[in-house]
């Protein structure tokens, strides 16, 4: 079976420039799409999006937006200009806020002439426990809100695509089901069964010696 490369997204969680440079060199011939989250952000701004761009890769920004409409909605609208592929939300920040989001960042894409990025809510992190009827109740707030997809891990995925049409991504991803802080993982076999669209891996590839070797390893089904 062909590795799932496309469907691979690769968590910058660094705050060294240097190894940031060295991972998107390595991996992005293969890999896509990359997530900066608020470990890397804080420390380099919004340059590190024009890193990975600059490497022909997708930017996914993982702030988990979680305000008032007014300021979800500004804050959002720099990344249009930034030209990020997605960014998340939290989705309790409610459908009402949420509706309000998407409507005024694709009024101010289509006045950019760029293209909106996709929202992603986030349902319950993947470090808790969760039942599966809590996150599918989040999940049909994004349904209801019309943002595109939902962050949730590899064991929902399946029922949200079924029941919700919505694009799911999934942290958690492991080589072996053997935890850490992470306490709904799975490995990238389970991802494929359940239908996921995108998995983000972070620790098990950046923190090893051979970023290509490590995402080969983990990509192995």
């Amino acid at each position: 079976m062909p590795k799932p490369w496309n469907k691979l997204i690769v968590a910058l969680d660094l705050t060294s420039q240097k190894k940031i440079k060295e991972v998107i060199k390595t991996l992005s011939p293969k890999v896509k799409k990359f997530k900066v989250g608020l470990i890397a952000y804080t420390r380099f701004g919004p340059k590190i999006i024009n890193w990975a761009k600059e490497a022909g890769a997708d930017v996914f920004l993982d702030f988990k937006l979680y305000d008032i409409p007014n300021t979800m909605i500004e804050t959002a609208k720099t990344f249009i200009e930034s030209g990020v592929w997605a960014f998340t939300v939290h989705l309790k920040a409610g459908q009402e806020a949420l509706e309000s989001l998407k409507g005024a960042l694709t009024k101010e894409a289509r006045l950019r002439k760029k293209r909106r990025p996709l929202i992603i809510g986030v349902t319950e992190l993947t470090s808790q426990k969760a039942s599966l009827n809590k996150v599918l109740q989040l999940a049909e707030v994004a349904r209801k809100s019309k943002i595109d997809g939902v962050v949730c891990s590899v064991w929902e995925a399946k029922q949200i695509k079924e029941k919700f049409g919505l694009c799911t991504i999934t942290p958690g991803i492991r080589a072996k089901k053997e935890g850490d802080d992470q306490k709904r993982i799975a490995t990238v076999k389970d991802a494929l069964k359940n239908r996921v669209d995108y998995f983000v891996v972070g620790r098990p590839i950046i923190k090893e010696k051979d970023y290509l070797k490590a995402a080969n390893q983990i990509l192995a089904v």
